[in-house]
């Protein structure tokens, strides 16, 4: 099973939690001081936000999978766009270890595929980043990715 994610950027996270609570008729499944998480079946998302130190609003989009092999197929989707692919194994986000692949979409919009793998204690694992918004790639990072891919 495939769920839609959606990442926004927040400026105040408990009046957040308390808007999205009434909104899904839902509590969060995860709280941590600069994060919470639904995973709603009515709509089937995964819906997350942080407060970060990011402009508030739309942080990044993706496709949460149950297992490897929809993973795989996502990334062909990836590869079929034509879009510069960023993977990243065992990498932690969100509080989540997780396999993904990024993207950027033709307007800059980062999405991403991903497989959880378990939870984790921390919000990422890349040290000089505490206050970043999330893990998506810069749009840097996604053109060395590119270039690299296409010197090989």
């Amino acid at each position: 099973m495939k769920r839609m994610h959606l990442h926004v950027s927040v400026d105040d996270l408990n009046k957040s939690i308390g808007f999205y609570n009434t909104l899904f008729g839902a509590e969060p499944i995860v709280i941590k001081q600069d994060y919470a998480k639904w995973m709603l079946d009515d709509p089937l998302v995964n819906f997350a936000i942080s407060q970060r130190g990011a402009k508030a609003g739309l942080d990044h989009v993706g496709i949460q999978v149950d297992d490897e092999a929809e993973l795989s197929e996502i990334k062909a989707r990836f590869d079929g766009a034509e879009l510069s692919v960023l993977t990243q194994e065992g990498t932690t986000c969100c509080y989540a270890k997780s396999d993904k692949h990024w993207v950027q979409d033709p307007s800059g919009i980062a999405w991403e595929t991903y497989h959880t793998l378990e939870s984790a204690p921390t919000f990422n694992d890349t040290k000089g980043q505490a206050d970043s918004a999330c893990c998506a790639p810069s749009a840097q990072q996604v053109q060395f990715i590119s270039r690299r891919n296409n010197s090989q």
